[in-house]
């Protein structure tokens, strides 16, 4: 009965047209009349210690820094130096979408500014070489959604701060998953684009690369500076946040004089707003997951999933496949706050490597940004591209598909994700 009052306050509130953070507060409050443990104070208290963490500060500065390297310049010379490397190949283009998106998913971490900066740069050219609109919209939201997965990952932070896990552990797990989603779609290009007649750039020359590099060389400085960071232990992943934003605006502002000191104000403005969408829900999820536990539905689901608990690929396989059906209705910072709390008692009771099952949830809620109906990238490039929503879902199909079966190879084979991880640790 805990169960479906939890869901149905949720899922009517969501229906009623409710923002999703005032849904999770609906639903705590319901269930806490439920559970006859109402009381203002907790719900106030509750939903202040939601966002008052150390570790989220992480958030708005990788946001900021994700808004001053668009806006900076950083992203469109990953993109120059990408379209050197690679664009003159059959298919050229789309390669270079998934190279400029693996190194700007380095930068930022987030799946909404980089597939806008993908959508405004290439999608244009892509279109104007004659590669099919809705194929290559399909391409640029795929791509996008590496972000999430290579540090530095605002959703790793979230999780990380949701499931109590190391958020520097998660980061470095999620470097090879996140480049074999790359390899992944790149395949799927490779196949879906050999029968499109379309004339690739030139080749660019060894001048052409070496000025590609050397511009964009204090971009490509910047995950270095983290990575190496968090490796060695100089900083922790909220530092890191910091020391990526205030990096980021020297390069905008004193290298590449792309910012204006008049345009600091609405960069600032934009980060803070996308940080108070995503504080809020998780000040919001708090409510909920302290009253999930109290109710002890983490137990309830543990004795529901007692069948496949001898058998841990199986185990995954159930949750994997109930998390991309919540994908489909749920953005992914929603997902991570309502699912986390309820599935890690389940890893953990398991024996589950909770950084491994980090790195496959983070896999399905970031392919969940591109599942229609809700698919908040698709959203961002139909809006930048100017298409139809039902034109990108056909594009996008191909390769979601693939990066679907890279999560599940993940899940046959932990090694994929553990052996890198424990050795990029070292």
């Amino acid at each position: 009965m805990t169960v479906f009052v939890f869901l149905a306050s949720l899922l009517g509130a969501m229906a009623l047209g409710m923002p999703i953070a005032f849904s999770l507060l609906v639903s705590g409050v319901a269930l806490m009349w439920h559970l006859d443990l109402f009381d203002a104070q907790i719900l106030a208290q509750n939903v202040i210690n939601g966002a008052d963490s150390f570790p989220l500060l992480a958030v708005p500065f990788f946001m900021l820094a994700g808004e001053i390297m668009n806006v900076g310049g950083l992203s469109r010379r990953i993109v120059a130096l990408a379209l050197t490397l690679v664009g003159h190949k059959r298919g050229g283009l789309g390669f270079v979408t998934i190279v400029a998106a693996c190194l700007m998913a380095a930068l930022s971490g987030s799946a909404v500014a980089d597939t806008a900066a993908l959508a405004a740069l290439l999608l244009p050219m892509m279109v104007a070489a004659g590669h099919d609109r809705a194929r290559s919209g399909g391409l640029i939201a795929s791509a996008g959604i590496i972000a999430p997965i290579i540090p530095p990952s605002i959703g790793f932070v979230v999780f990380g701060v949701a499931a109590n896990v190391s958020i520097s552990k998660l980061f470095l797990a999620g470097i090879v998953p996140g480049l074999l989603m790359g390899v992944s779609i790149a395949v799927a290009w490779w196949w879906v684009a050999r029968r499109e007649a379309v004339t690739p750039p030139p080749r660019a020359d060894a001048t052409q690369r070496w000025r590609a590099l050397r511009e964009s060389a204090w971009a490509l400085f910047l995950p270095v500076i983290v990575l190496v960071g968090l490796k060695m232990g100089v900083f922790t992943p909220t530092e890191a946040a910091v020391v990526a934003a205030v990096y980021a605006l020297f390069v905008a502002v004193f290298v590449y004089r792309e910012l204006k000191p008049a345009q600091l104000v609405e960069v600032f403005v934009a980060s803070a707003r996308t940080t108070a969408v995503i504080m809020f829900l998780v000040a919001a999820a708090m409510v909920s997951a302290w009253l999930i536990t109290v109710a002890q539905i983490p137990a309830q689901v543990v004795a529901l999933l007692e069948p496949f608990m001898h058998n841990q690929t199986l185990l995954l396989v159930v949750i994997m496949l109930l998390v991309m059906v919540v994908g489909t209705a749920l953005d992914m910072t929603p997902t991570i706050l309502i699912m986390t709390p309820v599935l890690m008692p389940v890893v953990k009771a398991a024996g589950i490597d909770p950084v491994y099952f980090g790195v496959l949830f983070m896999i399905n809620n970031a392919i969940g940004l591109v599942t229609p109906p809700v698919g908040t990238v698709l959203n961002v490039v139909a809006g930048v591209g100017r298409m139809k929503m039902d034109e990108v879902t056909r594009g996008v199909l191909p390769f979601m598909t693939a990066q679907f079966v890279v999560l599940f190879l993940l899940v046959l084979f932990p090694a994929l994700v553990l052996a890198p991880a424990r050795w990029l640790a070292q």
